[in-house]
């Protein structure tokens, strides 16, 4: 079973955008739109403080009838993150992904960021688990 470590391994592009909370939630916006990725990891220093989504900021932006400008990322992020370790599986990932309604999940070592996976690199990663595994059996049955 494939873990977390090899799915940020296989990734085309393995960086880790974070934002600081006192930024504002335009310039979060502005930099998942330049980076077209769909949420921010929120850090003070080294330390993980809360994750932001694309989500997070259109819904409780027009909700709230906020200032994007004037409104601060600690404002709107999730502070309780839901983190994950890179020995941790694929399948312990989308299974708790699913039950939390997460779409993305900070990988944390010894409390360091060290990574982000999405449900996609996830998805990816178990049809290309399940297409080895088809491999090796259509090899097994002709041999």
């Amino acid at each position: 079973m494939t873990n977390v470590a090899h799915v940020i391994q296989k990734k085309q592009n393995s960086s880790i955008y974070t934002i600081a909370p006192d930024a504002s939630i335009t310039e979060a916006v502005t930099l998942m739109a330049n980076k077209d990725i769909g949420a921010l990891v929120v850090t003070e220093g080294n330390q993980v403080v809360g994750i932001l989504s694309e989500r997070d900021c259109a819904r409780k932006i027009i909700m709230r009838d906020l200032s994007a400008d004037s409104t601060q990322v600690s404002e709107l992020m999730t502070s309780a993150v839901i983190s994950v370790r890179l020995n941790n599986t694929v399948e312990e990932c989308l299974k708790l992904m699913t039950d939390r309604h997460l779409r993305h999940l900070p990988v944390l070592e010894n409390d360091l960021l060290v990574g982000l996976v999405a449900i996609g690199d996830l998805v990816k990663a178990t049809i290309e688990d399940q297409h080895d595994l088809i491999q090796q059996l259509q090899h097994y049955i002709s041999h």
